[in-house]
């Protein structure tokens, strides 16, 4: 069945090219495989590797240098290069929400704000990872990260940095805009891809009217507030 599939395709590209093709047509490169493995993650291949893999990371330290990314073709995608000057590492941030520290569960406000549990932080977690990755590497820049597993504890995550002083780095024009000194640090300033999503920017007609929630605009638009004394 398979042998009929590639003959018709060889057929396909003969006339509409004119051109006689010989052996097997491949449509697809290497990261395009890589790729299309990666978007089905339930099968049985790709369960048992990333159930190894996951085992792995969790004997690893919490921030620790990969010799090369686990996707490549993530990786290149959101900018890494196989060359010197560009460095991943990885990261593991633990999952849930962030309790309020409060000794014997008092806030010492009102009622609607006496939440020590289900409180949720505004950023993401693959922010989180960025942040602490350029804390331990000061003197790179993050560039992009992304995530590469998870389990009941713990996601990981990949870090995509560039070496600001290297001479590889600095002669690229595609990448030497990182070098300038306004951009240390981004990570910590919500200027990587992650880092924007939750700042509530975006453009089009009354976009910002859904900053921080419709119903939140909703109700400071349509709340009074007065100085007790005016």
């Amino acid at each position: 069945m398979n042998d009929l599939k590639i003959a018709d395709n060889v057929d396909v590209l003969q006339s509409q090219s004119g051109v006689a093709v010989f052996g097997l047509a491949f449509t697809m490169g290497a990261l395009k495989y890589v790729e299309e493995l990666q978007k089905k993650k339930q099968s049985d291949m790709m369960r048992f590797l990333m159930r190894v893999r996951c085992w792995e990371l969790r004997q690893l330290k919490v921030i620790h240098r990969a010799s090369r990314p686990s996707r490549p073709d993530k990786a290149r995608r959101l900018g890494y290069k196989a060359k010197q000057g560009y460095v991943i590492y990885r990261c593991r941030v633990r999952r849930g929400g962030r309790k309020r520290q409060a000794p014997k569960g008092a806030t010492y406000g009102k009622p609607t704000n006496q939440g020590i549990n289900q409180l949720k932080y505004q950023r993401s977690l693959k922010s989180t990872a960025e942040e602490r990755v350029g804390r331990r590497c000061a003197n790179l820049r993050v560039l992009n990260s992304y995530w590469i597993n998870q389990d009941s504890t713990y996601k990981y995550y990949e870090v995509i940095l560039v070496d600001p002083q290297h001479k590889a780095i600095r002669r690229d024009a595609r990448i030497n805009w990182i070098v300038a000194p306004v951009h240390k640090h981004r990570e910590s300033r919500g200027l990587t891809a992650t880092g924007k999503k939750s700042r509530g920017l975006g453009r089009g007609h009354k976009y910002n009217n859904t900053t921080a929630g419709r119903r939140k605009t909703w109700k400071r638009h349509n709340t009074l507030s007065l100085w007790r004394y005016r």
